[in-house]
């Protein structure tokens, strides 16, 4: 089946995502829950002479693992969504909306874990989504972010 002009090119405006941390994220949030569900479950019951673990515990223990879980969640939900307008930054605690014409500089460099982007109002912001620990993969992406920049604060350029 012959493919459309244009369909081997990556979409410039996907979404940026971490690989690696994700990854890693997610299925540490599923062991936490596990493992403190099943040492809840495994703990012995409670003696009246010697003490031992009664419901409010195994609750507890069953309710910090899922704190944990969903901590290394919100982790692996991190993304930089790009748009013809605007670059919406959800990082760990904050999402930030900036709009191309703001951001001055992108920086993937020094012992920075991840990008980060000047602002004209010398604010810098963190991009988590694209990571060193990514490797090849993050060095494109940190490329791909600043084509975009570069492209949107041309005048005349879209959005």
């Amino acid at each position: 089946m012959p493919r459309a002009p244009g369909a081997d090119q990556p979409d410039p405006y996907a979404v940026f995502r971490p690989r690696r941390g994700r990854r890693v994220a997610l299925t540490m949030a599923a062991l936490s829950l596990l493992i403190f569900t099943g040492g809840a479950i495994s703990l012995p019951q409670v003696d009246p002479l010697f003490g031992g673990w009664g419901l409010p515990d195994r609750l507890l223990l069953v309710g910090c693992g899922a704190a944990i879980s969903a901590l290394l969640w919100r982790y692996a939900t991190i993304r930089a969504a790009p748009s013809t307008k605007a670059l919406v930054i959800r990082n760990l605690l904050t999402t930030r909306t900036v709009e191309w014409a703001q951001i001055v500089r992108v920086q993937f460099g020094g012992g920075a874990p991840w990008v980060s982007v000047d602002l004209d109002d010398t604010d810098t912001v963190a991009v988590m989504a694209i990571q060193k620990a990514d490797g090849a993969f993050g060095q494109a992406e940190a490329a791909r972010l600043s084509a975009l920049v570069q492209v949107h604060s041309r005048p005349g350029s879209p959005g």
